[in-house]
Parts: C-alpha cells; structure tokens; sequence
C-alpha cells in the first residue's frame, strides 16, 4: 500500500463559500474513498514549523501572513499577493497553510528517509506561491518546501506539473539550480494565468537547462496532450536522472473546468497516472511524491483524484459510484454528478481540422523546446 497523508485540518484552509479553491472537493474525495470501502488509515502529519517555512520563504512575507492571520492590519498586504480577491485573508491562515506545507514535507521525510517509496498527499499542490509573495490561491508554496528537504538530503528532484496552470512559484524557486528539474505542462500563459510559462524560460545559472515548460493550445485534446507528454517528459527524466520525482497533479485541465480550456477526459489522467508511476519505477526505483492542486469542477475534480488513488494503490476502478454517496452530494451541491468514475459527458467537439493544428502547434512547440535544451544537455 502507498502511504497517504492527510490530516482533517486540511479542510481549514478555506477562503470562503464563493472561492474557487473550495475544501468541500477534499471532503467529498475522502468520503468517496469510505463508500468506496478503500479509504486508508491516513498518516496524520506534524503541522510545519516557522522555520520550515523559512527555508523557502522570506522573513518579511511569513511576518505579514502571521500578522493578517491574527486579524491584524497590514498596509502594505497587497504588495505581498495577501487580501486579494485570489488570496483573501482569513483567521489563522498561517496555521492552516502550514498543517499543509507539513503533509508534503512529512510525504517528503518519509522518503528522503527510506521509510517509503511512494507516498501520496491528498491535499496540496501551492505552486504559485513565490518566495516573498501570495499568487493563484497559494500562500505558502508547500511543494518546493518539500522539494528543499529533499535536495537537503542529497536526493536529485525532478518535478512534474500537470495542473492546467504553469506552475510559476516552483519554478521561481528553483530557477538557478541545478539539482532540481521542473517540468511544467500547462495551457498557454498567453491566455490563462499566470501569464508565464514559455520555452524560453529555461532557468538561469547553474539552473540553465533545467527548467522546462510545455505551453499548450486551448482546447488542447487527450491524443495531443499524451504525445507531446511523451515527447518531452521520459527524455528529460533521462537526461537529468532524478533520485525521486514530485507531481504535482492538478485536475484543472480536464474539459469540464470552468477556469481554463483544455479537454482532458478522465481517460488521459489515467493514462498520465499509470505513466507517471511507470516512470518512477524506470528512473528513480519507485520513488515518488504525489500531491493533489487546481481543480475547480467538483465532479470532474473529486473523480480525477479518486482516479490517481485507485491507480497508485493498484486497486480495481468499480463500475458505478455509489448510489447513496451521489444522492447526498447531488443535494448538498444542488447539481447533478456523474455516476460513473469515468466521464459519462464528452467534451466539446471540434473539427476535424481544428483539432489537427492544434496538434500540430502543440508538437512545434515540444519540438522547439527539446532542440533548445539539447545545446545544454549534450
């Protein structure tokens, strides 16, 4: 069995009833695992500490979120990405992020550790938060915390991104290093937030070559997803030979998202899943550090990650979703959800020719990147 953390604290991380980043998706997951009858015994981690936080984040930035989280006045709040309408502020906030940062960083000990191989954290995925700054619902940046502890340890990181939105903050991060590999596949910043994410930004320094970001069109479908994943990613991971991998696996590019445009079906994250768990094995003897991040369709959202549960713990995928766990969050959502684990609805449909150029702008683009990195890999 895969280790899974997850402490019920996740669930105060909670910027209001009307925000996107919505806890219920958490809640809903966990009780779709207990009627599902496969809900593991989580492993409860230690809240991180202040000075964990600092190890990524600066003094002055951790200061105002402290001081925001006890009600108190901070002036200058919005320099520092806090009391926006992405990041709103709400009482002990600090508290609630860092019972978070702790259940990727405790995923992260237990591996670096060899106290597990494979762990997954069922909550999250804060890639947009930057070193001194709040972005995209993300206060404190819990992946690249984790990511410290591990290079901390000696371990060689490759990070894979596959939420919709470029994952910014890890990169920043990581920028100038070389014993961290990002990876980050997500619809175009020339459209969707946070505006970055393009082939020229492959990292600077020492860090030259080692990041790598894959822009993809709107409505960018499973069949060029999966090609231009496969173009890129098991050549990178070649080429940098990680000792472990961490995912960050956003649901938030699947076709029913209300924030972003690509069409992934449940079938893709699948495929992606099982791939990714395939590529551990090959490259890093199984070691890897899964989280959860985006996903603001609460159906499509709570299957995607139920799906990534199923596939990491090897467990069968059962043929409808429970009957009575469907009626009681059909009422509490006052929406329909889909019955089955799989997407019942389809996506939209494009042309023929419509989806063969966004193809083939996709493959250009993975082109393009892959002849750049090579003056730096070979």
């Amino acid at each position: 069995m895969v280790p899974v953390v997850y402490h019920p604290d996740y669930l105060t991380y909670c910027f209001g009833p009307e925000h996107p980043f919505s806890p219920v998706r958490l809640e809903m997951l966990w009780t779709l695992l207990e009627a599902l009858g496969c809900a593991p015994t989580p492993i409860r981690p230690p809240e991180a500490t202040r000075a964990d936080v600092l190890r990524v984040h600066a003094e002055d930035y951790v200061a105002r979120v402290e001081a925001a989280s006890r009600g108190e006045y901070v002036p200058d709040a919005e320099a520092f990405g806090l009391d926006t309408p992405d990041v709103p502020v709400f009482p002990d906030m600090d508290r609630a992020a860092r019972i978070l940062v702790g259940g990727t960083l405790h995923g992260a000990r237990l591996i670096a550790d060899g106290r597990a191989t494979t762990v997954l954290q069922l909550g999250g995925g804060f890639h947009h938060a930057h070193p001194a700054r709040a972005s995209g619902f993300c206060v404190y940046n819990d992946l690249s915390i984790a990511i410290r502890a591990l290079t901390d340890a000696g371990l060689r990181v490759a990070y894979i991104d596959i939420d919709v939105h470029h994952g910014d903050g890890v990169q920043a991060i990581h920028y100038r290093e070389d014993t961290v590999l990002t990876i980050s596949l997500h619809e175009t910043g020339q459209y969707l937030f946070p505006g970055t994410g393009f082939i020229d930004e492959i990292g600077e320094g020492r860090g030259q070559g080692f990041s790598l970001n894959v822009p993809l069109q709107p409505f960018t479908d499973d069949e060029s997803y999966l090609e231009v994943f496969e173009r890129v990613v098991p050549h990178a991971l070649v080429m940098f030979r990680p000792d472990v991998l961490v995912v960050q696996c956003g649901a938030d590019a699947h076709f029913q998202d209300p924030l972003a445009d690509l069409l992934l079906s449940t079938r893709a994250y699948e495929q992606l899943f099982r791939r990714l768990k395939a590529l551990a094995d090959e490259h890093t003897g199984g070691r890897a550090l899964f989280t959860l991040g985006g996903g603001y369709d609460f159906d499509a959202t709570v299957r995607v990650w139920a799906l990534l549960y199923l596939v990491l713990q090897d467990r069968p995928f059962p043929e409808r979703l429970p009957l009575s766990w469907r009626i009681e969050w059909e009422q509490r959502l006052e929406r329909p959800l889909s019955p089955t684990l799989h997407d019942t609805a389809r996506p939209l449909t494009l042309t023929p020719e419509r989806r063969r150029q966004i193809a083939q702008q996709n493959l250009h683009t993975a082109r393009r990147l892959m002849d750049t990195l090579a003056y730096y890999w070979y």
